[in-house]
């Protein structure tokens, strides 16, 4: 009998955090299924007269404990071969990001691979939103300094994010124009995000989980005091709310276009019943919390439809 094998992608094995890690949890469910997990970072992937091979770990998963992983052997694996590939290292989309994909692309033919990396490349997390901007604050994505100050006149409040950022980090609230600090921000990061800043941040976001083209559920992640991050890593408190009819109705919509460009796994971010631009498919995170707020395993579902 052939092997189930599961490859995965990800981040070093000492980043993960086991009471939230969505891949570990993901996993959990896989082995649970009978998949053998192998497992590497991108770096130790290579391509090599027309094989994708990966110098991996075969492991296995622990539940319940602070040792959450053994490791049985160390081998270099034909990636072909296996039969799903989860790609969950952790942003930022980098240049290695993006050359990993071109390498899997090779086998996805052969390999059912998630999130597709061609889709990855095409759906890119921010600027995808593009085309949903009816549902979204007033934004600009420039360096010209001319039309970000007069986004500034228009607008007050600007939250400023980079394009590829992540978790939070860089994200600033600017109350007026700065050329200093505008122009320190442009010198780093090129093309910028500015977007009208939405005061009701401070009662929390939803992130509404999307899987094979449906809507499975939802948290609200409400900002630690006097911040404007919503996200986990930065101190938010996570609860359960309903969606509204116009959240529902716009997740619904998102869920056709992701599951047209073959995204699978996704987190869609709202603030204020609008979208922010936040469609999160390199790595979405959260499955664990909705676990723990609603009793409701979505990495049922989520193998389920493989």
């Amino acid at each position: 009998m052939q092997k189930k094998i599961l490859a995965i992608q990800g981040s070093s094995l000492k980043r993960i955090d086991i009471e939230t890690d969505t891949t570990l949890f993901l996993a959990l469910e896989a082995q649970k299924r009978g998949y053998q997990i192998y497992y590497y970072e991108p770096q130790n992937l290579s391509f090599l007269d027309g094989k994708v091979t990966v110098k991996c770990f075969q492991l296995t998963f622990l539940e319940g404990t602070n040792k959450f992983y053994k490791i049985t052997k160390k081998l270099n694996f034909d990636l072909s071969k296996a039969k799903v590939l989860l790609i969950r290292n952790e942003p930022p989309f980098n240049q290695q990001y993006i050359n990993t994909t071109f390498i899997l692309e090779h086998i996805a033919k052969k390999v059912k691979i998630i999130n597709h990396p061609k889709a990855i490349r095409e759906v890119p997390e921010k600027l995808f939103s593009i085309k949903l901007i009816k549902y979204m604050p007033s934004t600009l994505i420039s360096e010209n300094i001319d039309e970000i100050k007069n986004f500034f006149k228009k607008n007050k409040k600007v939250i400023v994010k980079p394009i590829n950022g992540y978790s939070g980090n860089e994200v600033i609230l600017l109350k007026t124009f700065n050329t200093k600090i505008i122009n320190k921000y442009l010198k780093k990061h090129n093309h910028v995000i500015f977007q009208k800043f939405l005061p009701q941040i401070s009662e929390g976001d939803r992130r509404v989980f999307i899987i094979n083209g449906k809507i499975k559920g939802s948290i609200s992640r409400i900002p630690k005091e006097k911040s404007i991050l919503s996200n986990m890593s930065k101190g938010a408190i996570a609860t359960i709310n309903k969606l509204t009819g116009k959240e529902i109705k716009i997740s619904k919509e998102v869920a056709i276009l992701l599951k047209k460009n073959n995204i699978y796994f996704a987190g869609v971010d709202f603030v204020q019943g609008q979208l922010i631009g936040d469609i999160n498919v390199t790595s979405p995170t959260g499955l664990v919390t909705h676990y723990n707020l609603t009793g409701t395993n979505l990495a049922k579902f989520f193998w389920d439809n493989i």
